[in-house]
């Protein structure tokens, strides 16, 4: 069985940058589509990003256009989220998934992906 854990995640301030990973191990999962979600307390969880599984194709949530990237190292069973230039309002807990649904799937509101990590809290100050 497959297993996903997060790592990285922290309190910074605002306009600081910081890096979330996500490493995968128990099955191979280089064939698998990758994503990350957020979710804030009181909030509905919220699409991130996500990476197909070749690495080529990526797509962004609008709130984190421009600022986020997301890449993956099937190698090392690594994906990671590049955040920049961090606002309070992307404060929340961090999860990784792992699917191997279309990628427009991963926007659907109910997406319940394969795989999820933990989850890795990051909190923004303003």
């Amino acid at each position: 069985q497959g297993q996903l854990v997060e790592s990285g995640g922290g309190l910074v301030q605002a306009g600081d940058s910081l890096t979330l990973s996500c490493v995968a191990s128990g099955r191979t999962f280089s064939t698998y589509i990758m994503g990350w979600f957020r979710q804030a307390p009181g909030k509905e969880r919220e699409f991130v990003a996500v990476i197909s599984w070749s690495g080529g194709p990526t797509y962004y949530g609008d709130s984190v256009k421009g600022r986020f990237t997301i890449s993956r190292d099937s190698a090392k069973k690594m994906v990671y989220l590049q955040m920049n230039s961090l606002k309070p309002e992307d404060t929340a807990v961090y999860y990784c998934a792992a699917d191997r649904a279309p990628l427009g799937s991963w926007y659907a509101p109910n997406f319940e992906a394969d795989y999820w990590g933990q989850g890795t809290q990051v909190t923004v100050s303003s």
